[in-house]
């Protein structure tokens, strides 16, 4: 790790934001609940992890970017690491009290420490490898954090910070679980890592499609199957969501078939020891990202993807299609009936009504 490093801070303030809206149709599924969208800000930008912050959200972006839109003062800022001549693209984004964390994917992997309150950047791990490629981050607290990216050698590669994302260690191989070949996993929208009370989460594509638990913060792991499409580079889990220890969702299928949807969602009511598939041939095909509604007992859901916007209230045994948007990758919900997503050169506000529910 090189000693000094250059940063170019661009500080781009936008206060204005269109904004549309767009009723559901409804199909044969009997929902009584709409959607409005806002657009925040349209760009020629790339966005697959965002997260709330209070009254911000909080985006990692292509071409060297990271930002926030802060719903207060309607106002977005933007800001651009540079090292040397890299193109750096962040599809990692994770948060502490006092700071946030982006991880770019492609080699050299670099993570970075930014000051919430200065913007300023530091970058805090780097790791080279022709093979290495991190896929996702996320907080268990203020001191604790794990990053995970496909495997440099025979086990997935896990890098564990304990004094708040200062510095990271990469777990040695002999500590983690050994994976088949072909299997890894996927970075489409920061969601194969999901944290749940004592429990971590990681899901994976690929030649295999699993889970892999553990309740002490990633000291040791088990490992699980799922019936979720697999055996191709492109197939698996893409996504996963818990709504509490015991109850969660994964979703994926086929990138290269998008529109299956015969074996793409599955879920669980035992920590992630066994899976069942629901929504068998119905909904959506290919998923990026998958969220429990906020509130909502375990039982409503949402999924963006390819084949749309979707909802479910009875725990993705039925869906119901809410827009056609193909480009969204990512989202978080802000509280019950609003959401944020971002993907391809956007980030839009949703608004969730739902007449059979009284929020």
């Amino acid at each position: 790790m090189k000693n000094s490093f250059v940063f170019l801070m661009v500080i781009i303030l936008i206060f204005s934001c269109k904004s549309k809206v767009m009723k559901s149709q409804m199909d044969n599924i009997n929902y009584n609940v709409s959607v409005s969208l806002d657009t925040i800000f349209t760009d020629k930008i790339s966005i697959r992890a965002i997260l709330i912050d209070k009254n911000k959200v909080w985006y990692a972006a292509d071409k060297n970017r990271f930002g926030y839109y802060d719903l207060k003062k309607n106002r977005r800022v933007e800001c651009e690491i540079s090292r040397d001549s890299l193109q750096l693209e962040f599809r990692s984004i994770a948060q502490t009290e006092k700071a946030i964390f982006v991880l770019s994917i492609g080699n050299p992997a670099l993570l970075y420490k930014i000051n919430k309150k200065d913007l300023s950047a530091t970058l805090v791990y780097k790791e080279v490898n022709e093979k290495v490629f991190y896929d996702a981050i996320q907080f268990w607290n203020n001191k604790e954090g794990i990053a995970i990216g496909d495997p440099t050698q025979d086990c997935f590669s896990i890098i564990i910070t304990r004094d708040g994302g200062n510095s990271w260690n990469k777990i040695p191989c002999q500590n983690l679980p050994k994976i088949d070949e072909g299997e890894a996993f996927f970075a489409a929208s920061n969601t194969n890592i999901c944290i749940k009370g004592s429990k971590t989460f990681l899901v994976s594509g690929g030649n295999k499609s699993r889970v892999f638990v553990s309740d002490n913060k990633g000291i040791s792991w088990n490992v699980y199957d799922t019936p979720i499409t697999q055996g191709h580079a492109m197939t698996g889990i893409f996504s996963a969501d818990f709504f509490n220890e015991n109850t969660g969702i994964i979703v994926g299928g086929n990138y290269e078939e998008q529109s299956d949807n015969s074996a793409n969602k599955a879920i669980t009511n035992d920590g992630g020891k066994t899976w069942k598939l629901i929504g068998v041939n119905e909904g959506f095909g290919y998923a990026s990202c998958i969220q429990f509604v906020p509130h909502s007992n375990g039982d409503e859901l949402v999924t963006l993807g390819t084949s749309g916007f979707y909802f479910s209230n009875s725990q993705g045994t039925s869906w119901k299609k809410l827009t056609d948007e193909k480009e969204l990758f990512t989202l978080r919900f802000q509280n019950d009936t609003t959401a944020f997503a971002a993907g391809k050169n956007k980030l839009i506000r949703i608004n969730i009504k739902n007449n059979d529910k009284r929020f």
